[in-house]
């Protein structure tokens, strides 16, 4: 009975800390800007050319959000006019096996609906 009360108890810490990973992660847009990111810091401009579908007013909110949970840094560049640029936080670096696994998961479950609705 203890053994199943501790078992409990590690199920609902884990359970917690997704949730906590999904409410900093989740969102549509989130993981896409990520990606872009993680193939390069990116002017604001940029990342709306490569993230198809973001509004100008969601990507800023994104945005924002991100830099507070310390996932992206925002750098002015000395430039005319000023510009921005985003990159991933060294910090945020630990997310990209979480990232690259997903992306290969998504495709290998993609491969496996194509092939049973083949079959």
């Amino acid at each position: 009975m203890a053994e199943d009360k501790e078992e409990i108890k590690a199920c609902m810490y884990k359970v917690r800390a997704i949730a906590y990973t999904m409410y900093v992660l989740g969102g549509k847009w989130k993981m896409h800007i990520l990606v872009a990111l993680y193939f390069g810091g990116k002017r604001y401009s940029d990342l709306l050319d490569v993230v198809e579908g973001i509004s100008g007013k969601m990507l800023s909110r994104e945005l924002k959000e991100m830099e507070t949970n310390l996932l992206i840094r925002r750098i002015v560049l000395d430039t005319r006019p000023i510009s921005v640029r985003y990159e991933l936080t060294e910090y945020c670096e630990n997310l990209v096996p979480v990232i690259s696994n997903l992306a290969d998961w998504g495709l290998a479950h993609r491969k496996e609906i194509r092939k049973k609705a083949g079959a």
